[in-house]
């Protein structure tokens, strides 16, 4: 299996997402989040609140790192991605990764003008495993 496809599906089978971003100050800020709604080659879609710190950090200074993993009970494993991330307001790509339940956090819905995507672009990564790092490219 390839270093791209091993990582979409160690990603696939995580719950929960690590994703940072920069502050006015230039310091790094980490949140939890769900795991991507949709992966597309190096581009991963979260769902978020326009309003949020993130997304405002983001519109801001757009670099960015997203992190997994995976503790085991002998083994633990985890991939960080670095890159950059729009916010998007688009329709089309709001519509394309809407769940049900939503509507919890965003109550008019997919036009809900608090919805939005945060489309975080990987350039390159780090991957640990069995006390091994290894730091690969993904243009």
């Amino acid at each position: 299996m390839k270093k791209r496809e091993y990582i979409s599906e160690f990603i696939k089978k995580q719950k929960t997402a690590f994703i940072g971003s920069v502050d006015e100050d230039g310091f790094p800020n980490i949140k939890a989040m769900f795991t991507p709604r949709k992966i597309e080659g190096n581009c991963f879609y979260f769902s978020t609140n326009t309003s949020s710190m993130r997304s405002q950090q983001f519109m801001k200074n757009p670099k960015a790192s997203i992190y997994f993993y995976n503790r085991g009970r002998f083994k633990y494993e985890g991939i960080m991605l670095t890159g950059t991330v729009e916010v998007l307001q688009d329709a089309d790509i709001k519509r394309e990764i809407w769940q049900t339940g939503d509507t919890m956090y965003y109550a008019q819905g997919v036009t809900d003008p608090d919805y939005c995507v945060l489309k975080f672009t990987a350039v390159k990564g780090r991957h640990y495993c069995n006390l091994k790092t290894e730091s690969f490219e993904l243009l």
